[in-house]
């Protein structure tokens, strides 16, 4: 059995789509796995071992020449590159315009099925006219878990059940970066996308001194020239931070996978630490826990929700629940 999966972004969105993959395996063995993915998040599905081939989509840098020679060239690739296969089932977990477009070219054999979302959930940017390209669309609760909602999607077009926990079947990324302690670490994820989801640099700064205590030394990654200038001054104020230089995105992925502490806000590389079932707290200020809270795990503690978010204390609780009272060894 052929099977495609379009979900193009974004980059906790694909990684919370990883276990239809383990799902689609345990009940159908032998089915092979294709995906479409943004360009970017590429090497992040490489390292989903059910995954067989990955067909990059790049509509967020071909949007910038739409009318250039070089950019339909690549159109016409990607749309040769889809349409090598003929597939039984292409799911499309995403709901939108575009995703749906993509499944629209795909091929299928004959009684083959196309199947999406029939709604969204609360707060989602799902687009109704996504079903224009479906066979089947799956209805899904307004407050349906992001892990949740991709593997009903599967379970419902190829008819099986879901029986156990979330599997990411994520492999190590094979690298050895200068920047990588060789004794354990913990890391603040602690730069989002929207102010309203950070949490207060005072708290960082004491859960710091709290892990410093432990004889644990913090990392603090960065994407954005913004997100270094907060991370520099929180490091001036902790005894055992190192600002690290910006990471390629397999180096960022690494950093999660390797940590003894991974501690988060609501963003994508929090989300993969917890996929890895490292001990992580996740952190919710300004987003809804229900939506993508890491909830397949006892290495994994959600604090917080949308207006309330959690208090050091808690957070500090939460970390001699996850290590107990010795420094990781």
């Amino acid at each position: 059995m052929k099977v495609l999966i379009v979900r193009v972004s974004s980059l906790g969105d694909v990684v919370h789509n990883m276990p239809m993959v383990a799902d689609i395996l345990r009940h159908h063995p032998g089915a092979v796995i294709d995906w479409v993915v943004e360009e970017a998040y590429r090497d992040l599905v490489r390292l989903n071992t059910g995954v067989r081939r990955i067909i990059p989509f790049a509509l967020r840098r071909w949007r910038r020449s739409l009318l250039s020679t070089a950019t339909r060239a690549e159109i016409t690739a990607f749309r040769r590159a889809l349409r090598e296969e003929e597939y039984d089932i292409v799911f499309d977990t995403q709901g939108l315009f575009k995703s749906g477009l993509v499944m629209g070219m795909a091929r299928t054999v004959r009684g083959g099925k196309k199947v999406g979302l029939a709604n969204g959930t609360e707060g989602s940017g799902y687009e109704g006219i996504s079903r224009i390209f479906h066979d089947i669309s799956v209805p899904v609760g307004v407050h349906t878990h992001a892990v949740e909602r991709a593997r009903i999607v599967a379970a419902h077009g190829l008819g099986h059940a879901i029986d156990t926990p979330a599997d990411f079947l994520l492999a190590p990324p094979q690298l050895q970066p200068a920047w990588l302690p060789d004794k354990p670490y913990a890391v603040f994820f602690h730069g989002t996308a929207r102010a309203a989801k950070q949490w207060s640099p005072d708290h960082w700064v004491r859960v710091a001194a709290f892990l410093a205590r432990r004889g644990l030394p913090v990392l603090l990654p960065w994407g954005s020239e913004e997100e270094r200038y907060a991370a520099e001054a929180m490091a001036a104020r902790m005894g055992n931070a190192t600002v690290l230089p910006r990471l390629p995105m397999m180096e960022a992925v690494l950093l999660a996978q390797r940590c003894a502490l991974a501690v988060g806000v609501d963003t994508g590389l929090t989300h993969i630490a917890a996929a890895y079932c490292r001990p992580t707290v996740e952190l919710y200020v300004d987003s809804p826990r229900w939506k993508t809270e890491g909830n397949w795990s006892p290495a994994v503690i959600n604090l917080g929700d949308s207006g309330l978010p959690p208090s050091p204390e808690l957070v500090e609780q939460a970390i001699v629940q996850l290590l107990g009272n010795s420094t990781p060894s």
